[in-house]
């Protein structure tokens, strides 16, 4: 339970920002008639689960096996259902999930007032950090003796969003060594 402590203050954030209900009414129009789960909470658990390490749908498990602290979380049939539903109709749903988390950030804002980081007009230090990892490629192989790696080579976008409402920052970054 110690590993997900964070996952439970995330979703103690979604219910205080006002994300969790921001969805469910949002995403109210893809409620199956007869439907047991809101689209809106197996969206914010899908988003919990994505924070805690998950990489795919199935990863809410880890959620669906503490229903004291996450409530009930939807089968993976279930939720590959909706997010097929909402692939089908993408820019609709994308416009309603950014809707809602435009207004919960506002909302956390607002909740911070003062407090806020660079309320007060000082800087805020933002610190970004990349890490190389080595893929082991006959390509690079050629390049020297076998089993010998000279090299590393890495090039992307390393996007950090400093949202104190107005700021965005993009860094392209390319390093080779």
């Amino acid at each position: 339970m110690v590993s997900q402590a964070g996952a439970l203050l995330l979703t103690q954030v979604l219910q205080v920002t006002g994300l969790r209900r921001r969805l469910s009414e949002g995403l109210g129009r893809w409620r199956a008639a007869r439907a047991t789960h809101d689209p809106g909470k197996i969206i914010a658990d899908l988003a919990v689960a994505l924070a805690l390490g998950g990489d795919c749908l199935a990863d809410v498990a880890v959620l669906r096996e503490q229903p004291a602290l996450f409530g009930p979380v939807a089968s993976d049939p279930v939720i590959s259902r909706l997010v097929s539903q909402l692939a089908r109709e993408a820019p609709r749903a994308l416009t309603v999930i950014r809707a809602a988390r435009a207004a919960a950030r506002e909302q956390a804002w607002d909740l911070a007032g003062q407090a806020a980081p660079g309320a007060d007009g000082g800087l805020i230090t933002i610190d970004l950090d990349a890490t190389i990892v080595i893929a082991h490629s006959p390509a690079l192989a050629t390049r020297s003796s076998p089993g010998i790696w000279p090299s590393a080579e890495a090039s992307g976008d390393l996007g950090c969003v400093a949202d104190v409402k107005v700021w965005r920052l993009l860094v392209r970054w390319h390093l080779v060594s």
